[in-house]
């Protein structure tokens, strides 16, 4: 086996590890983000970088040839589609009325909301006896 052939072996494994570890990151922050908003963020950003890096590593792979520059158009699409329907979404989203998510006196908003919901069910229940 050549230098050549080693490294390039390498590269395109730290290439795809990488492009997997922020498809992860994207993945775990589209469950643990609290709202529509940050999961858009966390998966748009996440995915795109991951999508992108593991093809560069299909480059590297592959060497120069014709399917080399198809994987460079698709990457080229990926950075423009991504994003632009990334922040089509979050918009439709927004014109809709989705709300974004926001932290209110040391509580979760959701939480918060909640609380209020119960305590006026107890009072209606109250008056009703």
């Amino acid at each position: 086996m050549s230098d050549t052939t080693t490294i390039t072996n390498i590269l395109t494994v730290v290439l795809l590890l990488t492009g997997a570890f922020f498809m992860l990151a994207g993945t775990i922050g589209f469950v643990r983000f609290p709202d529509f908003y940050s999961r858009m963020h966390a998966t748009g950003k996440c995915d795109t970088l991951g999508e992108g890096l593991m093809l560069v590593a299909l480059i590297v792979y592959g060497g120069a040839t014709f399917v080399s520059v198809k994987i460079l158009f698709l990457i080229m699409f990926i950075l423009l589609a991504n994003p632009t329907s990334t922040h089509a979404i979050a918009k439709a989203a927004y014109d809709v009325g989705l709300e974004p998510w926001r932290k209110l006196d040391d509580e979760v908003e959701w939480v918060a909301v909640r609380t209020e919901s119960i305590k006026t069910e107890v009072k209606n229940d109250d008056l009703d006896t």
